[in-house]
């Protein structure tokens, strides 16, 4: 039995990864394998999980249904920046939960006012659309992008296009896929969506050559999650707020992983003391409890909307509102934010030493790492598995790159149990 230190720094003395008393090589996992084998069968397979079934979940750590105990470094794809089940983001929930949950944007609520008002200073901002998933947040920056080039610049209608990056990932609606390069997210679904431009990731004179007097906006990522936590080179995002300014084009920033203290900063564009035009906010504003995405950005960008142009029957909706407020609440405190430097520091020190022994590659920010395997040893997905079988969930990402985000309430002690994992993984498949 492995002796463990929950976020409260109590020792928990639980079993990781196998059940209490069960060595989880033995195959006592009878409810996990009925849990996987429902799934397969009722299941549409757009996914491949790793063979886990979580029932319960505290802080860093989750429970599956046969009482192995696991700690989360993937929290939602950044979703669970605050951990799971976080006290204030619950209670907030719950007293909600009591009083209204959804009106429709057909009539205003109590929540939504102050929502709006909180999530607009938070980002500096004068105005926000709420939204519910990331891709409807950016299909709303798309538009109002759009628009904004038809009203306010002046472009011909039907002609505005959107400079975005190589190895994006801003979603998946057919418009979105329409500017992937991932061949996994866009084969098969065209016809594609015309009008976006596709230039390499962090080249700043490839964006100058592809700006011209129909574009309308340039769409980035401040940080590339699911292509492997790619950081672009020191003075990038300076450079594209620059040439937008220059150029009469709005920068839009896709901070729906990278934001709300991810990287040690409110927004990953913090990091170089850029403002884009346009905010995109998702995951981590809802706590994880609800989907609440949205997007930001001044009166003269999101004004060119009008009544009955754009909305969604959920967006704003008052649990939503909520839980985002108390989001944002914990966020103006700047612990969360400080806790991703100090401990996403342990991180990175932890991670490199590791490179050269089994790890050829290590990028991130905060509490946000990409690491490469060297692909002789083995696959993501197979380190994901063995990782698993020791207790921790991570997830690959192309071949032999593995992401590692965990809540922002993990400890350090977490960490060494992690990174440990990995070492031994690597030395295990090393020694083979």
């Amino acid at each position: 039995m492995t002796s463990v230190v929950n976020r409260t720094g109590v020792d928990s003395r639980t079993s990781v990864g196998s059940p209490t008393g069960v060595d989880s090589r033995s195959g006592v996992d009878s409810r996990t394998a009925s849990a996987v084998e429902a799934a397969e069968r009722h299941t549409a397979h757009n996914y491949h999980p790793l063979p886990v079934v979580i029932a319960e979940a505290e802080g860093a750590w989750v429970t599956d249904v046969d009482g192995r105990r696991y700690l989360d470094c993937l929290a939602g794809y950044s979703a669970l920046n605050f951990g799971h089940r976080h006290p204030g983001l619950v209670a907030a929930a719950r007293e909600q939960l009591d009083r209204v949950t959804l009106t429709s944007r057909a009539f205003l609520h109590d929540q939504f006012g102050p929502f709006c008002a909180d999530l607009a200073r938070l980002t500096g901002k004068e105005l926000v659309l709420p939204m519910n998933s990331g891709a409807e947040a950016v299909e709303t920056a798309i538009k109002v992008s759009r628009k904004w080039g038809y009203k306010v610049k002046g472009v011909p209608d039907g002609r505005a296009t959107i400079v975005v990056a190589d190895g994006n990932f801003h979603g998946r609606t057919t418009t979105i896929v329409s500017f992937s390069t991932d061949p996994e997210a866009r084969a098969d679904y065209g016809p594609y969506t015309p009008g976006f431009v596709v230039v390499p990731y962090g080249d700043l004179d490839a964006l100058a050559a592809a700006v011209d007097e129909t574009t309308v906006a340039v769409l980035l990522e401040p940080i590339q999650g699911e292509a492997g936590v790619l950081v672009p080179p020191r003075g990038y995002l300076s450079g594209v707020r620059r040439l937008c300014t220059e150029r009469g084009v709005l920068f839009v920033a896709d901070e729906i992983q990278s934001g709300l203290g991810r990287t040690g900063a409110t927004f990953a564009c913090d990091d170089e003391s850029v403002v884009p035009d346009m905010y995109i906010l998702g995951k981590a504003l809802g706590g994880g409890i609800v989907p609440v995405s949205a997007v930001a950005a001044n009166a003269d960008v999101l004004g060119v909307l009008r009544p009955g142009e754009h909305g969604s029957t959920f967006g704003g909706n008052p649990l939503a509102c909520a839980v985002a407020r108390a989001v944002i609440a914990l966020l103006e405190t700047g612990e969360p934010q400080a806790r991703a430097r100090e401990v996403g520091a342990h991180l990175h020190r932890r991670l490199n030493a590791l490179v050269g022994h089994g790890l050829t590659a290590v990028r991130g920010r905060g509490l946000w790492a990409g690491i490469d395997i060297d692909p002789a040893l083995m696959t993501g997905r197979e380190a994901s598995e063995r990782l698993m079988a020791r207790g921790v969930l991570a997830k690959d990402t192309h071949g032999s790159t593995l992401r590692l985000a965990p809540p922002l309430v993990v400890t350090e002690a977490d960490i060494d149990l992690a990174v440990d994992a990995l070492a031994a993984v690597l030395e295990d498949s090393a020694a083979q």
